[in-house]
């Protein structure tokens, strides 16, 4: 009886052992797992000669324990670029109104704010001048040239925005977008109406467009009439400046045009 009680405890402490001794085996292979692919990491023919093989084996297991916030972050890539030329800038004032104001200072102060505007989405901006050494196969999303029509009272019917893109286009598609997309915007930002019927060959065959790289699509807005469009040109330049904007984002996001 006392045999049989004795057999009986015997049983599971060799169990143990057993599960014991399956554990350290494990353990024993997956260490040396370990160390065999830690050899092979850092194994070159130069380091296999160093006597510095062991720190490093030392130093890699160390690193192995950090967490993954260690690791290197992406590296953004470049913003891409919009040009903005503000007209007649660096060479002449332009239209010149009774009270003094420029249509160069207009354009500038209109282009300036454009620019912030795009900076603020994201995209690096070049603001140019009217006959920027720059231009000469400049290459960017696209190219804006902005400008304004006179101060002289012309008729009733002298009001309200025009846009024109280059009469030979390498891609006539694009640039037929990119005017689409500033009429549509322009519109819709500041309550002026398109004015097609007095857009001159100064626009269509404006002199940026023959100077640009023939990849860059571009256009010409005329933002106004300096004499009855005064009021929101100089007290809502901001608004002007925000139609241009969202005209150019348009474009370069690719978003829907309403008609």
């Amino acid at each position: 009886m006392s045999g049989t009680q004795t057999e009986s405890k015997n049983v599971p402490q060799k169990n143990n052992q057993h599960e014991y001794g399956y554990i350290n085996t494990i353990l024993t292979v997956l260490s040396i797992s370990i160390v065999v692919a830690t050899l092979l990491t850092l194994w070159t023919p130069s380091n296999l000669l160093s006597t510095n093989l062991i720190d490093q084996i030392i130093l890699n297991n160390d690193t192995d324990q950090q967490t993954f916030s260690s690791w290197p972050t992406l590296t953004p890539g470049p913003r891409p670029y919009i040009g903005i030329v503000a007209g007649h800038y660096g060479n002449d004032p332009g239209a010149v109104c009774p009270d003094g104001l420029t249509e160069m200072e207009l354009n500038l102060k209109i282009a300036t704010l454009v620019k912030q505007y795009l900076i603020e989405e994201g995209y690096n901006v070049d603001l140019l001048e009217e006959f920027d050494p720059n231009l000469y196969q400049y290459q960017a999303l696209a190219l804006i040239s902005i400008h304004n029509d006179s101060c002289d009272y012309i008729n009733d019917e002298a009001t309200g925005f025009k846009v024109a893109a280059a009469q030979a286009n390498v891609f006539p598609e694009k640039a037929n977008r990119l005017t689409a997309c500033l009429i549509d915007r322009y519109a819709a930002t500041t309550g002026l109406t398109y004015h097609p019927n007095t857009i001159t060959p100064d626009m269509t065959s404006y002199h940026a467009f023959n100077e640009i790289h023939s990849n860059t699509t571009a256009a010409i807005i005329e933002t106004g009439f300096m004499n009855l469009d005064k009021q929101i040109l100089t007290e809502h330049t901001d608004v002007i400046a925000r139609g241009v904007t969202e005209g150019i984002l348009c474009y370069v996001r690719n978003e829907q045009i309403s008609h």
